[in-house]
């Protein structure tokens, strides 16, 4: 899309250095946040975002 991690960082209201840890794999964002990225780059957030807990189980 040609933004910058910085510009990004910008309009989704977070830190470059947050973007870079998400794009390391670093760090799970918030909903809040994983919805505010996926509206910017126009794509579902789980297309961007991906959640492995093998332990979890349901009651």
């Amino acid at each position: 899309m040609g933004l910058t991690q910085e510009d990004l960082a910008a309009t989704v209201d977070a830190t470059r250095q947050t973007i870079l840890f998400l794009e390391k794999e670093k760090y799970n964002p918030s909903l809040r946040l994983a919805w505010r990225i996926s509206h910017v780059v126009g794509k579902p957030i789980e297309e961007l975002f991906s959640f492995d807990d093998e332990d979890w189980k349901p009651n």
